[in-house]
């Protein structure tokens, strides 16, 4: 039974959330703020963290962000839960790393659905051993890192599947939707510009070789597996 952990400060949302979830068959431990939290976390790893934003002792993108850049938790999926309506906050939160967002108010069925979504994608990964992408870069399909001749690069999830698909059929033109499909499937209630921000993302972590990765205009995005040196993107 998968663990979830839900951080929100307001009694009755955290109410609503909690009810929700242990009714679809989860495990649930709740936190009113972000100290409380962080306890929790030294006991359990849960399988699942609802994070608000809007927390009385820290603010939620720098738990996010703090969570993301520790090896212990970084691998946890996060869902914000948010009622700021600013485009900003929302891509801050998925440029640190988080798996999602809703915005309050939410409606409990698609609250229900983006959870189970992503349990159920962290659940269907299962590979192993190394995939090589490019000349000295490899995928490391158990651990969802980047391997490099000098360094381990971790992947979110949502970049490990983006970048493994990408990778598995060069210069093919995948649409945005189609990309949402393979990360979503049956439970897709996100919007193009969560593949925009999360393929933003893995290009920073490729670095140098983020030509690997290229914009089709109009269309969404495909792997070069020889780009031109320092070739960018369109």
């Amino acid at each position: 039974m998968s663990l979830i952990y839900i951080v929100e400060d307001s009694p009755d949302v955290l109410s609503i959330e909690q009810t929700l979830l242990e009714g679809s068959g989860y495990r649930v431990r709740s936190f009113r703020d972000a100290r409380s939290l962080l306890k929790g976390l030294t006991e359990e790893i849960p399988d699942l963290l609802m994070l608000d934003l809007a927390l009385p002792d820290r603010d939620g993108l720098e738990v996010c962000r703090d969570l993301k850049s520790d090896p212990v938790f970084r691998s946890i999926p996060i869902i914000m839960v948010t009622g700021r309506m600013e485009h900003q906050d929302i891509v801050t939160g998925l440029d640190l790393g988080a798996e999602d967002y809703i915005c309050k108010p939410f409606d409990k069925d698609e609250l229900t659905a983006r959870v189970r979504a992503i349990l159920r994608r962290g659940g269907g990964v299962n590979l192993s051993g190394t995939l090589e992408i490019a000349s000295g870069l490899r995928l490391d399909l158990q651990r969802q890192e980047l391997l490099t001749a000098t360094e381990k690069i971790f992947l979110t999830p949502s970049e490990f599947r983006i970048l493994h698909l990408l990778a598995t059929r060069p210069d093919w033109a995948f649409r945005r939707s189609e990309i949402l499909d393979h990360l979503w499937g049956d439970d897709k209630i996100v919007v193009e510009r969560t593949v925009d921000v999360h393929v933003s993302n893995l290009r920073d972590k490729l670095g140098v070789h983020s030509g690997l990765i290229q914009k089709v205009h109009g269309v969404g995005y495909s792997f070069n597996p020889k780009p031109e040196q320092g070739e960018e993107e369109d």
